[in-house]
This record gives C-alpha cells, sequence and structure tokens, in this order.
C-alpha cells in the first residue's frame, strides 16, 4: 500500500487529513524504532534531562561523589553545555583524579568553551596515559580544537592519526580536508572531501545519522534540495487538504461549490 493510499484510509477513518498526518508520521517513526533506528528519538533529551536531574541531587547530597560528577559532565557535554561540563569536573580534578576518562572530559570541556591553551595541555595530558582511546577520540578533539585556532599543520597531524584508526570517519576527513585547505593544499583539501563522501556513501544507515552532519557540509547543496523538496511537498499538501474540504452544506468540495455559485 503507497503512503498516499495509506493516508487517504487513515484520513477516512478518522475524519481529519491534519490527524492522519500526524498518525501516519507516527507510524513511520515506531517503524524506524524498531528497524533501522535512522529518525531521531524525541525521548531522548528528556531521558538525558532526567538523569542529569538525579546526578545533580546526588552531588547535593555527597559534593565528592566524583563518579556522578564525571558521568553529570559527559551528559552536559552531549548537551553542548562545556562550560558547565568544566565547572562539575574542576573538583574531580582538583581531588586528584588524572585518569584518562576526566582528563578527557575536562579537556573536550575547556576545548569546546574557548580555553584553547589549557584545552592543550588536559588533552595532551590524557593522550599521554591513552593514545588509543575511545580509537581516536583525543585526536579528533585536539584536531578540532587546532583548525579552530589556526594549527593547520598541528591538525593534519592529529587528524590522519585518527583516521589510522577510524578509516571510515567523515567527522575527521572533513576537518582534515579543512586542515590541508589552511595549509594551502586545494588538490589534497578536494581529494579528502571526495574521500569523505565516498565513505559516507558506504556507512550503514544507523551509522550515517551521526556522520550526517559532516557528509552534508561537505556538499551543502544536498539539504538545501531536501529543504526546497520538504516545502514544495508541504505547499502541495496544503492544497490538495484545501481541495479536499467539504463545502459549507458538507456535499462537494470547496472549489465543486464556488464554481457552482459562479454559474
Amino acid at each position: 500500500m503507497s503512503q498516499w493510499m495509506l493516508w487517504y484510509l487513515l484520513s477516512w477513518l478518522t475524519g481529519s487529513p491534519l490527524a492522519a498526518l500526524v498518525a501516519l508520521a507516527v507510524i513511520w517513526w515506531l517503524g524506524d524504532r524498531f528497524t533501522f533506528r535512522v529518525l531521531p528519538d524525541p525521548l531522548r533529551p528528556f531521558g538525558r534531562w532526567r538523569r542529569m536531574g538525579q546526578l545533580r541531587r546526588t552531588i547535593e547530597v555527597n559534593p565528592h561523589d566524583r563518579r556522578s560528577r564525571l558521568e553529570l559532565a559527559q551528559l552536559l557535554l552531549d548537551a553542548r553545555r562545556p562550560g558547565e561540563a568544566a565547572k562539575v569536573l574542576r573538583p574531580n580534578v582538583e581531588a586528584g583524579d588524572d585518569d584518562v576518562h576526566t582528563a578527557f572530559a575536562l579537556g573536550a570541556a575547556l576545548a569546546r568553551s574557548g580555553d584553547t591553551d589549557a584545552a592543550e595541555r588536559v588533552l595532551a595530558h590524557a593522550r599521554a596515559e591513552e593514545p588509543r582511546f575511545r580509537a581516536g577520540e583525543i585526536d579528533l578533539e585536539l584536531g578540532k580544537l587546532r583548525v579552530r585556532r589556526g594549527d593547520f599543520a598541528g591538525a593534519r597531524e592529529a587528524l590522519e592519526r585518527v583516521l589510522e584508526l577510524r578509516p571510515g570517519s567523515v567527522e575527521a576527513r572533513y576537518f582534515l580536508a579543512r586542515a590541508l585547505a589552511g595549509l594551502g593544499l586545494s588538490a589534497d583539501a578536494r581529494r579528502v572531501r571526495e574521500d569523505a563522501w565516498r565513505e559516507y556513501a558506504v556507512l550503514p544507515r544507523f551509522h550515517r545519522r551521526q556522520e550526517r552532519p559532516f557528509a552534508w557540509r561537505l556538499k551543502p547543496w544536498r539539504p538545501a534540495l531536501v529543504l526546497v523538496a520538504v516545502l514544495v511537498a508541504a505547499a502541495l499538501a496544503g492544497r490538495l487538504l484545501v481541495a479536499a474540504a467539504p463545502s459549507r452544506d458538507g456535499l462537494a468540495p470547496r472549489g465543486a461549490a464556488a464554481d457552482y455559485d459562479d454559474q
């Protein structure tokens, strides 16, 4: 059954084309949840917010709970709140925690909040502890930091190490292309961008969601094309809904009723 026929059937059952669209979106989302899990999970931010509240209450009762502080900092990083993450982690560092997990989380928080010099030092310490941490996660953070601060040679070195451990990383290739372009190596940067897109094209569907923001930055016309397609589809759907809406007497569409009145 086509999606159009399914929407038409749901419209007939619910008596509302808009309710049918909502039901169809729910069906798509549930199908994705039980299969590929490509679509974002709207419940995930709520679960993260709830867990952050639990950890904050735990830390209020026991400020020396270092494990809760580390977990809270990692959640804050996921929520794009690096300044708060660094603030939460500082008591751990002051208490003597210098393990790779704490150092990496603090270094990432400092890097993303703009404290680049301190971030370099902390991330260098984390890399000395475990160079292959999370398959090159430290080098990836260093590479992005150095691209932002204009250290393109250092970024290239770090990102090439990442690709030795993660050959399929579109994110690492995207920032490597930026580093090469900053060094004036335009041909190499173009080659890396092409390689990144080829890697993205063969990734499993569940992995593409993570890499999609960087893949679309490689070819910005693709999200623009998707946006145009969505706007055109929305406009057509609106016209169809208006045409299908009943007239005042409930017997004919509005367009037909208007033609009848003109006669």
